[in-house]
């Protein structure tokens, strides 16, 4: 995989889950978490073998979307290329017949999401009672999407003993209080984010009223050296609008929202990451745990209004050490967003004239 030197939370994570003990991690995507409780996982099922002839599932990862899933399941097999494990991923929004006929075959890696999860399990198609090793992924959004008793419901039919790696990108006291209470004398391991992230981005702001952004966006877009850009819409509407005056002024791109089907989503980011569309169109519900390698520049077309998913959204680009661009376009009623972004970054946002 061309990783040659640990991430901060591979370095603290990885020896951790090995010597078998629970874990309570606070890091964000983009730090190199999936690795950190992958690898552990994987070489741990290899060297315990199974207890039954037939395969069962003894490690399953929840995540809170779809795209995240995908992504989690392609890592777990990269990293398990060379080894005899198989693994699976299943999501609601796709027909569940080839999910339920790989899981009929035998796996032994599952990385669900909730509401799927549960649907199958009532089915019958799956039963968690060889579970191993638990993962929770980025929990904070799970709960933050109502998914807390889908997960209480899914744990209960998991063995009490298991190894359990519970991470959010944020530990507030309710996330704090549910991770305690599923997790058995965890280890906390911080690595702390926002700095790390936002190091290598050269952070810009244009002040555009609503009826210039378009312009603004088609000027930057065509003056743009980078093959691959990143903009985010704050609603589905948008992002579609978006699209269109793009198309219309010859400049190719796709989107991922909500009412997108998951096979469209997905064919729009492998494009994308292929380099067959330069821009991508993206809502913060849809671009969650997005990991686009080397991504140049992210474009706040429009202002997030949590200064969270300010850090989040340009946080995917500037990844792993290299350095990024991200511009944002303000009206002149959103100043207090950029405050607020400032605040929370602790540093101030360069100001360009369009």
């Amino acid at each position: 995989m061309g990783y040659d030197v640990p991430t901060p939370i591979q370095e603290e994570a990885i020896p951790i889950l090995l010597q078998g003990q629970d874990i309570l991690g606070c890091a964000s995507t983009g730090t190199g978490k999936t690795a950190a409780f992958a690898i552990p996982v994987i070489q741990k099922l290899m060297h315990r073998g199974t207890k039954s002839s037939k395969r069962t599932i003894r490690a399953l990862i929840l995540t809170p979307t779809r795209e995240l899933a995908l992504q989690t399941d392609e890592s777990f097999r990269n990293y398990s290329l060379y080894t005899n494990l198989r693994s699976t991923v299943i999501f609601g929004g796709v027909n569940q017949r080839p999910q339920t006929q790989a899981l009929s075959r035998g796996i032994d890696i599952l990385t669900a999401t909730p509401g799927r999860l549960l649907d199958l399990m009532n089915q019958g198609f799956i039963h968690l009672d060889e579970v191993e090793y638990l993962v929770l992924d980025e929990a904070d959004r799970m709960l933050d999407m109502g998914f807390i008793h889908d997960i209480k419901r899914i744990i209960s039919h998991v063995p009490k003993e298991r190894q359990t790696m519970f991470f959010s990108a944020t530990i507030p006291e309710k996330i704090d209080d549910f991770a305690r209470s599923i997790l058995h004398n965890p280890v906390q391991v911080t690595v702390k984010t926002n700095d790390n992230k936002i190091e290598y981005i050269d952070q810009c702001l244009y002040y555009v009223d609503k009826k210039s952004k378009s312009t603004l966006l088609v000027d930057i877009l065509k003056d743009a050296a980078s093959d691959s850009v990143l903009v985010f819409s704050r609603t589905k509407h948008g992002a579609d609008k978006i699209a269109k005056e793009l198309t219309r002024h010859g400049i190719g791109s796709e989107t991922i929202h909500g009412n997108k089907s998951q096979a469209a989503r997905q064919k729009a980011l492998q494009n994308f990451k292929q380099h067959y569309t330069k821009v991508l169109i993206a809502t913060d519900v849809a671009a969650r745990g997005l990991d686009i390698a080397l991504l140049p520049m992210v474009i706040n077309y429009d202002l997030p209004e949590v200064p969270e998913t300010y850090i989040h959204r340009i946080g995917r680009t500037g990844r792993a050490g290299h350095t990024g661009v991200a511009l944002s376009f303000c009206e002149p009623q959103e100043r207090k967003l950029v405050n607020s972004i400032q605040k929370l970054t602790g540093r101030s946002i360069r100001k360009l004239t369009a």
